[in-house]
């Protein structure tokens, strides 16, 4: 069981892990490219298709199963392996809360501004500059915790 979970905690954040750096890498300077109309679009649809099932369970999975690794007793582990796993459960943690505190309050407020008739270099000023500088943030936090968890492994 120790096993499963410990790998179920490497896939799930190592899913998560790749899906920050390919907007980090690709999604968002493209992104950078469009005029403010396209962008402020682009970002508003992105942020309504995301948050689904399937990146939710992964989103959970992120926290649950480094969690249950950690707790569940194990003969034989070693100390080094129980404070990687710890160490990589505590970079999930702190990713979801640059993204709850950070990135979704940002999202929240570009989905808000939708309709009002501010324009749309507005929108994109108070939004773009701030949103990937917690997305850059987030997005060490859980490579650091994706190479802590596979440390754990080979421990």
């Amino acid at each position: 069981m120790a096993t499963l979970l410990l790998a179920l905690a490497v896939g799930s954040t190592g899913l998560y892990a790749g899906f920050m750096l390919i907007f980090l890498t690709g999604i968002m300077p493209a992104l950078a490219r469009l005029d403010d109309a396209e962008f402020v679009g682009a970002m508003r649809r992105i942020n309504e298709y995301v948050p689904k099932a399937v990146f939710l369970v992964v989103f959970l999975g992120v926290v649950a199963f480094p969690a249950a690794a950690f707790l569940v007793p194990v003969d034989g582990r070693s100390e080094t392996q129980k404070w990687l796993i710890l160490a990589g459960l505590v970079g999930a943690v702190l990713n979801h809360l640059v993204t709850m505190g950070g990135n979704i309050p940002l999202n929240n407020a570009l989905a808000a501004s939708e309709g009002t008739g501010e324009s749309p270099a507005a929108v994109r000023s108070a939004f773009e500059k701030r949103w990937n500088g917690f997305h850059l943030i987030r997005t060490v936090l859980i490579t650091a915790a994706f190479g802590l968890l596979i440390a754990a492994c080979l421990n």
